[in-house]
C-alpha cells in the first residue's frame, strides 16, 4: 500500500510566496545585477584613467601605500610620548634613511658594473658561439624562406636615447613625485589618528563606530605585518647571496646581497631578474661555463627554499596570498604603472584582501546561481 501523502507538507508546497517577497527579491538581484556590471566597467576602465593621469593618482596611492606600512612605527614612537606630528616625521625619516644607504650600497657598485657590461656580453657571445653553430641550420632555413617568398631580410636601427640621457630627463619629474609623496605621506600619518576619532564620533551606532576601526586596524595589521615579514625573510636572503657572492669572487658583494633583498619583494619576477644578472656575470666573467652558472644555480637553490619552506612556514596560511591573485595584480598594475605599479602591486592587493576579509567578498559564481552576490564576513553584519 503506498505511503498517503502529507497535507502539511503539499500545503507548504503549494502555498504561494507573498508579493512583497518576491518584488524584495528581485529588486535585491537587480541592484547586485548592476553592481556587478559597474564593477566590470570600473575594472576595465580604471587602467586607461591611472595610466593616463599616472603624475595625478601615483602619489596618492603610494602614499596610502606607505602610511600603511609605517603606521605601526608611527603608533610605537606616539606610545613612548611623542606627538603625532613628530611621530609621522621620523617615521617617515628613518624609511628615508634606509633606502638613501640602499641604494647608496647598490647603486654605486652597479654605475661601475654598467660600464663592464659590453665586455661580458661579448664573452657570452663567445661562450655560446658553439651553440650558435650547432643552430646555423634555422638562420639558413629562415634565409631561404624569405628568398623563396620574394622577401630580402632587412636590418632596422633606429636611434634612440641612451641610459644616462633617459635618467637626465626623467629625474625632475621623479623628484617632484617623490616630494609630492612624501608630503602625502606625512600628512596621512599625522592625521589617521584624527580620522579614526573622527569616524567613531560620527559614526551612526556604536557597532558601526566598531567595525570601522576594526576594519582599519585589520587592514593596517595585514599589509603591515605582511610586508615586514618578508623584509625580514628578504634580509635574510641578501646576506646569504652577499656571503655567496664574496665566496665566488663576485664584485662587489653588498651589492648583489641589496638586488636580491630588493628583487625578492616582487615575487616571481624579481628572482628571474636576479638570476639573469649572475647569469649574465657570472658567465661574462668567468673561466668556463660550467663555473660562471654556478652562482645561477646556487641563487636558484636558494630561492626555491625560501620560496617552499621558510616563507611559508613564517608567513603560515593566515598571511599566504595565492600565486594567481599576485602575478595578476603584477600584470595588472605594471600595465597602467610600470615598475612603480608592479612595486605598489602586492600592497595594494594585499589591502583590497584584507577589506574583502572584513567586509565581505563578492559571490559571483554564486550570484549566477541565485545566490546574493555578497557574503557579509563572519562576524559582521552588513
Amino acid at each position: 500500500m503506498a505511503d498517503m501523502p502529507d497535507p502539511e507538507f503539499e500545503a507548504t508546497v503549494a502555498a504561494p510566496r507573498n508579493s512583497d517577497e518576491w518584488t524584495g527579491d528581485a529588486r535585491a538581484r537587480l541592484q547586485s545585477a548592476i553592481v556587478l556590471l559597474l564593477m566590470a566597467g570600473l575594472f576595465l576602465a580604471l587602467p586607461f584613467v591611472l595610466s593616463i593621469g599616472a603624475v595625478v593618482f601615483l602619489p596618492p596611492v603610494t602614499a596610502v601605500v606607505i602610511t600603511i606600512i609605517l603606521a605601526p612605527l608611527a603608533d610605537r614612537l606616539g606610545r613612548i610620548g611623542l606627538p603625532d606630528m613628530l611621530a609621522a616625521l621620523l617615521a617617515i625619516l628613518t624609511m628615508t634613511g634606509v633606502i638613501v644607504l640602499a641604494l647608496a650600497l647598490i647603486l654605486q657598485p652597479a654605475f661601475a658594473m654598467v660600464d663592464q657590461v659590453p665586455d661580458m656580453l661579448t664573452v657570452v657571445s663567445r661562450r655560446f658561439a658553439e651553440l650558435r653553430g650547432n643552430l646555423a641550420w634555422v638562420g639558413d632555413f629562415n634565409r631561404q624562406l624569405a628568398r623563396l617568398m620574394g622577401h630580402s631580410p632587412r636590418e632596422v636601427v633606429l636611434a634612440s636615447p641612451s641610459v644616462i640621457e633617459q635618467v637626465a630627463f626623467a629625474t625632475p619629474s621623479v623628484v617632484l613625485e617623490a616630494l609630492v609623496t612624501l608630503l602625502m605621506t606625512f600628512f596621512m600619518i599625522d592625521a589617521r589618528i584624527r580620522v579614526r576619532r573622527r569616524l567613531a564620533r560620527d559614526g551612526e551606532s556604536v557597532n558601526a563606530s566598531v567595525r570601522i576601526a576594526r576594519v582599519m586596524r585589520d587592514v593596517q595589521d595585514k599589509v603591515a605585518g605582511y610586508l615586514l615579514t618578508v623584509a625580514v625573510i628578504n634580509l635574510g636572503v641578501g646576506l646569504i647571496v652577499a656571503g655567496g657572492a664574496w665566496a665566488f669572487g663576485l664584485s662587489a658583494p653588498i651589492m648583489w646581497g641589496g638586488l636580491a633583498f630588493v628583487f625578492n619583494f616582487l615575487p616571481y619576477l624579481g628572482p628571474l631578474a636576479m638570476m639573469a644578472l649572475l647569469a649574465l656575470v657570472g658567465l661574462g666573467t668567468a673561466s668556463s661555463v660550467a663555473v660562471g652558472v654556478v652562482p645561477v644555480l646556487a641563487f636558484l637553490a636558494l630561492h626555491a627554499i625560501e620560496a617552499n619552506f621558510v616563507t611559508p612556514a613564517i608567513l603560515g596560511a593566515r598571511l599566504t596570498v595565492s600565486p594567481v591573485s599576485i602575478l595578476l595584480a603584477i600584470s595588472y598594475f605594471s600595465w597602467i604603472w610600470g615598475v612603480p605599479g608592479a612595486l605598489l602591486s602586492v600592497p595594494i592587493l594585499l589591502t583590497i584582501e584584507a577589506l574583502f576579509d572584513n567586509l565581505g567578498r563578492p559571490n559571483v559564481i554564486g550570484f549566477l546561481l541565485g545566490e546574493p552576490l555578497f557574503r557579509p564576513a563572519a562576524g559582521i553584519s552588513l
